[in-house]
């Protein structure tokens, strides 16, 4: 059995907000206390984080997550990188360098920002005194493996930085990140009908960079999954105003959801 935890369903400012604080999501509902972006997949034998935001150490502490084979990053955004030093933990804890994926251009941001914890695959830096991480590049629609484990990276258009989506096994399961449109060339990646999608609603009305509750039902169609997870969201997107208005088979986040397929 494979499951997911979503260890942070909140965009970058969480929920409640500092600046404008619940705002349409009803503070009576613990549904609604999101964290920033980080989700946790055990799947077919692999332990991976996706992402990790800014509240990285209080998640893992949550699931008393303590080791993983590898962590995917979708792109460069604080909400979804700057928890990156938490991993040292894992590191101490099992005494090895720990690998991360990610696009060119998301990889030149962590060596740029986190320069400290960049280890090679010959050498492990002291991980009692820094993380030891090695990075690995991936392109989108090319694959890779991790423990024989087929992960596709997938474009994600129209959000500034480069982001990518992540599709495992031609489609069993789909992650998809901060977007407004999915290429072409990234829907010809999912063979499969998808166990489960993951897929943002930042707002409901949408912006420039994130796609509206129109567009994500649209490309929802499109992909037709067996379930979908919507995550990502601002304090404009209540739980049970987003589940009343959407069909059985899709449901909102919450922090520490667990969702085995």
């Amino acid at each position: 059995m494979n499951r997911l935890i979503i260890l942070g369903s909140g965009a970058a400012m969480g929920v409640p907000a500092l600046g404008n604080g619940w705002n349409a999501c009803n503070p009576d509902n613990p549904k609604n206390i999101r964290l920033r972006s980080a989700a946790y997949l055990e799947y077919n034998g692999i332990k991976l984080l996706i992402d990790t935001g800014p509240d990285l150490r209080t998640q893992l502490l949550a699931q008393n997550i303590r080791f993983l084979d590898g962590v995917l990053y979708t792109h460069s955004h604080a909400d979804h990188l700057h928890g990156i030093d938490d991993l040292r933990e894992i590191n101490r804890i099992n005494s090895k360098s720990l690998n991360f994926y990610a696009g060119k251009n998301t990889i030149d941001c962590i060596k740029q920002r986190f320069e400290y914890l960049i280890a090679s695959p010959k050498h492990t830096n002291n991980v009692m005194q820094r993380p030891s991480l090695i990075p690995n590049i991936v392109k989108a629609n090319r694959p890779f493996y991790i423990k024989g484990v087929k992960i596709t990276p997938i474009k994600l258009k129209n959000h500034c930085p480069e982001t990518l989506g992540y599709v495992f096994n031609d489609g069993e399961y789909v992650h998809i990140a901060d977007f407004k449109a999915l290429a072409m060339s990234s829907y010809k990646q999912i063979i499969k009908q998808p166990k489960l999608l993951t897929i943002p609603l930042t707002t409901i009305n949408g912006e420039r960079q994130h796609a509206s509750l129109i567009e994500v039902m649209n490309t929802i169609d499109r992909i037709q999954p067996e379930h979908v997870l919507l995550n990502h969201m601002t304090n404009e997107c209540d739980y049970d105003y987003l589940n009343s208005i959407t069909p059985d088979y899709i449901q909102p986040a919450y922090d520490n959801l667990c969702f085995e397929f």
